[in-house]
């Protein structure tokens, strides 16, 4: 485990870089990240490429025993390229990074020079450890770029996937309407024809500008590559949309990264992330929600199962939220030792010093705007005697016997026809990562082509759209004595986001052992009430809920019942025993109470260990046989850990590593 730093030499005097490098090494930062936005400054005239500054920076802090990553600086391309081919730019808002096209053959052709210029020049230094590819990928689904470089790159794309019109026109279902494509140049982006409701054209159009950025990803990580030995490659995920499959990304990289931003993130997702009835405590305006950045450490780990690094960490209050609160005294080293704990490998704050220049002028860093120390220095700088549990903590392995199954094309198909407003497959997989770590249950999140035997229990929130590879993946796992609960809406469509032909849930009946035969959505207003012998399942359900008929002979056990409503008598809650596991079918949306006794139920009668029971905003994360049990609330909390009674301060941790 190492601590670094992100740094950007370009806006300080050059007699400063060798201050800041000292500091940085005198506060034990061993890693130091650059280069990011230094396009101009590299390339400044086209193919007049300028190294003397970076070397210098390279020999600076190369002299200081501090390693490298340099950042590749294409998500701000310069403006004499924009000026020379202005159709780069996706949309008005000029010089913004998402809005370069990563199809247009001139922005690759230059991001293919810039890339392998930077490589051959310094990938055979040893001091360089690493590559961070680009800034924060992310793409705007109310913006997608429509140029005609894409329209084209989407028949291509179209083509290798159908490979004829006759199998595109079946798949997407165009005969209704009479919406029948006779040519490909027929097709251009849904937004711009009278098939933008078509829900299969859709889905193929966010799988493309997906695929897009994977591929434009793929071109720096391939070009890297060729000129480097011994560095990796990774990029830094961003959790402020989800329009980009972070699994196929995460595919080419080393290992995957991501920015953690505690009291921005929950200022910025929290609405997207909790259900519009969940109450949520005021405790975290100025340390963060731990359930959301538990999540997104989760979640980064999960892209490739592996240890990850957090390549931009918050160090004091941010810039881009509507408040931007000041932190709590205390709040980075909580952060950094969850970090560790969640399995994060290396830590870069961000940033050094607060920026005198653009729209970072109002963002903390470890040192002020003046070079005098802010809290984050002092708080780093109080860890040092701390590094070597952390870093005993860090060799230990995570294991989880839970698994929460996630996909993009079922966020993306049901963001596109929620049909019921707060229906959302991202607050569905949250819900259950929070209940899990409020019962200190490990857990991970993970795609479904990740290795699962290792699992007991899958818990599916939603697999919306299913195909027989899948299907027949699940069946293995579950014959051999693994069991799965999938959630409501399950199995409702194929793969090219057509209703399936079949009775609901379609290609899962085998394993559900019953049928979906009604199905609704209600108001916030309407609610109906169920009953089950699980303890504390009870309560009303609504927003959607389904009846489920279990088929004759299949050995469906009804866990819980409607008693009201139109669906009263009907089965809510079903078990199927199948080969050696179970499957469970949960035909409503349930609340945060409603679905954490159902995971207690499942944690306790599938035998995935022991169940804690935690207050709120405190989280205890294990590795192995070690704990560390934490409090982001600024109240002291007590609780009973291992047979003992723990308290914790306000804002503080305790860890209990075991041989």
């Amino acid at each position: 485990m190492r601590l670094g730093v992100c740094y950007y030499p370009e806006q300080w005097p050059e007699e400063r870089w060798q201050i800041d490098a000292k500091l940085m090494r005198n506060l034990g930062l061993r890693i130091v990240r650059i280069g990011g936005f230094s396009w101009t400054k590299l390339e400044p005239a086209k193919g007049n490429f300028q190294w003397s500054w970076l070397d210098e920076v390279i020999k600076v802090f190369s002299t200081e025993g501090i390693e490298i990553v340099i950042v590749t600086p294409t998500a701000k391309p310069p403006f004499w390229l924009i000026k020379e081919f202005p159709e780069i730019v996706k949309k008005s808002e000029f010089g913004i990074k998402e809005s370069f096209c990563v199809n247009h053959p001139a922005f690759i052709e230059f991001t293919y020079n810039i890339v392998s210029e930077l490589a051959k020049r310094y990938g055979g230094n040893e001091k360089i450890v690493g590559w961070q590819i680009d800034d924060k990928f992310s793409l705007d689904s109310k913006a997608q770029c429509r140029c005609n470089n894409c329209v084209k790159s989407f028949y291509d794309w179209l083509k290798d996937r159908y490979h004829s019109l006759d199998i595109l026109n079946e798949k997407w279902g165009t005969r209704f309407w009479g919406n029948e494509f006779g040519d490909w140049d027929e097709i251009t982006s849904p937004q711009m024809t009278n098939l933008g409701g078509n829900p299969s054209y859709m889905l193929d159009y966010q799988r493309f500008c997906s695929d897009s950025i994977v591929k434009y990803q793929k071109l720096q990580i391939d070009t890297i590559r060729t000129f480097t030995t011994n560095q990796f490659v990774t990029h830094n995920f961003s959790f402020s949309n989800y329009e980009i499959d972070y699994f196929k990304m995460a595919e080419d990289l080393d290992f995957s990264s991501f920015n953690s931003y505690p009291t921005g993130d929950f200022e910025l997702l929290s609405k997207v992330l909790y259900e519009p009835r969940d109450q949520i405590t005021d405790f975290v305006y100025d340390v963060g929600d731990p359930y959301i950045t538990g999540f997104f450490h989760t979640c980064t780990r999960g892209f490739k199962n592996s240890p990850y690094w957090v390549m931009e960490q918050q160090c004091g209050h941010t810039n881009w939220g509507s408040i931007n609160p000041g932190i709590r005294i205390g709040a980075v080293r909580l952060w950094t030792w969850h970090a560790v704990a969640c399995g994060a490998e290396s830590i870069l704050f961000s940033k050094w010093r607060a920026s005198r220049y653009t729209a970072d002028q109002l963002e903390s860093g470890i040192l002020r705007h003046d070079g005098s120390p802010d809290n984050g220095y002092h708080e780093i700088s109080n860890m040092l005697p701390e590094a070597p549990v952390l870093m005993q903590l860090d060799e230990v392995p995570l294991t989880s016997k839970v698994a929460i199954l996630s996909r993009y094309d079922d966020i993306w198909a049901l963001k596109d026809q929620p049909h019921r407003k707060d229906f959302s497959f991202v607050r569905l997989v949250f819900s259950y990562y929070r209940v899990l770590t409020t019962l200190g249950v490990p857990t991970d999140i993970t795609s479904f082509e990740s290795e699962l035997s290792e699992y007991r229990i899958l818990l599916v929130p939603v697999v919306y759209l299913t195909d027989p590879e899948l299907v027949s993946k699940l069946e293995g796992f579950v014959a051999q004595g693994g069991s799965v609960l999938f959630g409501p809406r399950s199995g409702f469509k194929n793969e090219t986001n057509i209703v399936i032909e079949e009775s609901f849930p379609g290609q899962l009946l085998n394993l559900v052992g019953g049928k979906v035969q009604n199905w609704q959505s209600l108001p916030e207003f309407v609610r109906f009430t169920i009953r089950s012998e699980i303890p504390e399942l009870g309560g009303d359900a609504g927003t959607w809920i389904e009846a489920i008929t279990p088929e004759a002979d299949e050995g469906v056990n009804i866990l819980a019942r409607y008693l009201g409503g139109p669906l009263a008598g009907k089965a809510a809650f079903t078990v199927h025993s199948f080969g050696a596991g179970n499957v469970y079918y949960l035909g409503f949306y349930p609340t945060f109470e409603q679905l954490r006794a159902i995971i207690k139920y499942l944690i306790q009668r599938e035998g995935c260990g022991s169940i804690l029971d935690l207050p709120d905003g405190v989280i205890v994360n294990q590795r192995g046989n070690n704990r560390v049990a934490f409090n982001f609330t600024r109240n002291e909390k007590a609780f009973v850990l291992d047979y003992k009674l723990v308290t914790l301060p306000p804002r503080d941790f305790r860890f209990n590593l075991r041989d």
